[in-house]
């Protein structure tokens, strides 16, 4: 089987960085205070420079037990990807994966942030271990790990990565559009050798 992306599939995908962008996947926190905010703001697609404050406030201010410090963490790391302020996000994914190293979404989320930094092999690690660790929206991960490998050239992996995403969430328009601008041609098929004649 041999894909290929069509012509415009490089730029297509640099301008969902600028549009759709890579998914990212937050964490619900506990209780009702700063965290809690940082959360709501990273589930509800915010980049405002305000809403990274509430997340800041919350790791400076309040007891939270690991756990939800990861997930502050994470949830900041998002907001500040949404900025374009990716190395600053990877510091605070990072950091997360210190606080709790099975916590998936910060690998998803770390290796979402690598794509925008153009380092691409180091988001696929990142989005095979998030993928060991069981996220909550696996979805995301392919379909980020798709973006990563189709920088990286290897458009039957993107493909299968973005199918695979579209079969976890088969509502989701990005996915299919992405998947209409690749191209699927089969090999011939090897027939089996003449039986030799006794």
């Amino acid at each position: 089987m041999k894909i290929v992306a069509g012509a415009a599939g490089m730029i297509a995908a640099a301008m969902m960085f600028g549009a759709a962008g890579q998914a990212s996947a937050q964490v619900d926190v506990s209780g009702d205070g700063f965290a809690k905010a940082c959360s709501d703001a990273a589930k509800a697609g915010e980049s405002a420079n305000r809403f990274e404050q509430l997340c800041t406030a919350s790791l400076e201010h309040e007891l939270l037990i690991p756990r939800d410090r990861a997930g502050t963490y994470v949830n900041r790391g998002i907001i500040r990807m949404r900025g374009k302020a990716y190395d600053e996000a990877i510091r605070d994914f990072d950091t997360a994966i210190r606080y709790q190293s099975n916590l998936g979404e910060a690998y998803v989320n770390r290796g979402a942030a690598r794509i925008g930094t153009h380092r691409f092999v180091e988001a696929v690690s990142d989005f095979n271990n998030a993928l060991e660790l069981g996220v909550k929206e696996p979805e995301k991960t392919y379909y980020n790990r798709a973006l990563a490998y189709e920088w990286l050239d290897n458009y039957k992996a993107a493909y299968l990565d973005y199918r695979k995403a579209l079969e976890l969430a088969p509502d989701w328009d990005v996915v299919n559009q992405q998947l209409a601008r690749f191209t699927v041609s089969h090999a011939d098929v090897a027939t089996p050798a003449a039986t030799p004649t006794p």
